[in-house]
């Protein structure tokens, strides 16, 4: 029973941003994120003009939907493709309730993804326990949104590419070094944080987003993360080694039990 509730815990985007807020390292990386109601909405929206709204507990980009206020006085969102624009408050959050339904929703603050070929894009980068028990950022793989999409994920037509192939459409070589750097560093020091209050998981998977500004910003932190996506990526070295620590740490797991 336990250990089903430490599960569902873990799912919870709205608690593993609560534990993250607590590392003075991470925190500065995290994007405002609140619980989904009326008087949040009303205030993210004149924060920010843009924000997310996706469900507590979700994968693959599925119900994340894009709102934001124009400068006309309108409101718009935007789900998969389709697009619905409203004259006043109210008549938009309604709409929203539709889509909401009963479930948990967070709002996060929107940035304006960099772009690769007018496709947004960001990085999903994997942080595993080492064999020797130290956390170690294993893998950095793009993932670039489908035309007219406002997710990136593989599982919801996202294509996967080499960040390297996509930095330096933006960025020197020197740059691109630094912000590589930046992600693995802050891929170990999420995770260090996350296993001090949930020490049972062994991998995780944060999907970053940069805006013109070339923060790193952490979108979400997935703690059952996809490992087969990095076996498309052309050097399948990244691949072999996250699936040895996997391999190696569900041993060790099972030798426990």
């Amino acid at each position: 029973m336990r250990e089903k509730k430490h599960r569902s815990v873990l799912l919870s985007k709205w608690t593993k941003t609560k534990v993250l807020l607590g590392s003075s390292e991470v925190r500065p990386f995290i994007l405002d994120t609140r619980k989904f109601s009326k008087p949040n909405l009303k205030t993210m929206l004149e924060a920010y003009n843009m924000i997310y709204i996706k469900p507590e507990i979700g994968t693959y980009g599925k119900g994340v939907t894009r709102a934001e206020r124009l400068n006309t006085g309108e409101y718009t969102y935007q789900i998969e493709t389709k697009v619905k624009t409203f004259r006043d408050f109210d008549a938009f959050h309604r709409s929203l309730l539709k889509i909401k339904g009963k479930k948990s929703y967070l709002i996060q603050k929107g940035i304006h993804l960099v772009k690769y070929n007018k496709r947004r894009f960001d990085i999903r980068v994997m942080v595993q326990l080492s064999p020797k028990g130290t956390w170690e950022t294993t893998g950095l793989i793009g993932r670039v949104a489908q035309p007219g999409k406002i997710v990136t994920n593989y599982h919801n037509g996202g294509k996967l590419m080499d960040v390297r192939r996509l930095f330096s459409a933006h960025l020197t070589s020197t740059d691109m070094e630094r912000v590589i750097h930046t992600l693995e560093k802050l891929g170990v020091n999420t995770a260090k944080h996350l296993h001090k209050k949930y020490p049972g998981f062994r991998q995780i998977g944060l999907d970053v987003g940069f805006d013109r500004s070339w923060t790193p910003r952490i979108i979400e932190v997935n703690t059952n993360p996809d490992p087969y996506i990095f076996n498309k990526l052309s050097d399948k070295s990244v691949y072999r080694k996250v699936m040895r620590y996997r391999a190696i740490t569900w041993k060790k797991q099972r030798n426990r039990h």
